[in-house]
């Protein structure tokens, strides 16, 4: 029995021997992505954060975002991606923009939204920068008559007392 325990025991050792790998593996680096340019030194924006003031329920309202490419390369606008379906944006798809040139991108709100309204919109451009710009403002809902009816007056218009 003390034979058979040992030679057990033997041949286990050398069967978790065989299973090891005879080397460690080598770790591949990682491959490096390239950086985002900085849309801060490559990009002037006006209009990013824009406030449309108070204006009426249902009013389709617009404005635009001036983007001037202040570096030495030229940048293309991929796309813009807003945040709900009742923005709407106005652009040229794949747009190149030249170092000093400018272009607008037209940003447009159908005024939907009952009360205060804050909402966003993300202007992608290439070598992976983007830049979110917002609008805000409040709609207020007019009145369906212009003044609230004064019975004394319809009598007047009738002559009736």
């Amino acid at each position: 029995m003390k034979k058979f325990t040992l030679i057990a025991s033997a041949l286990f050792l050398t069967y978790m021997a065989q299973a090891q790998p005879e080397k460690m593996p080598t770790v591949t680096p990682a491959v490096q992505q390239p950086q985002p340019k900085d849309v801060a030194k490559t990009l002037e924006f006006k209009n990013a954060e824009y406030d449309f003031g108070k204006i009426p329920f249902g009013k389709q309202a617009e404005y635009e975002v001036t983007i001037k490419n202040i570096s030495h390369d030229s940048v293309t606008l991929e796309r813009v991606q807003v945040g709900c379906g009742c923005t709407t944006p106005k652009y040229e798809a794949n747009k190149k923009i030249a170092p000093n040139e400018s272009y607008k991108v037209t940003l447009g709100f159908n005024g939907g939204t009952d009360g205060a309204f804050t909402k966003f919109a993300t202007i992608i451009f290439n070598d992976g920068m983007q830049r979110q710009v917002t609008f805000k403002g409040e709609t207020y809902k007019t009145p369906e008559s212009s003044a609230p009816a004064n019975g004394a007056v319809e009598k007047m218009k009738t002559g009736n007392k």
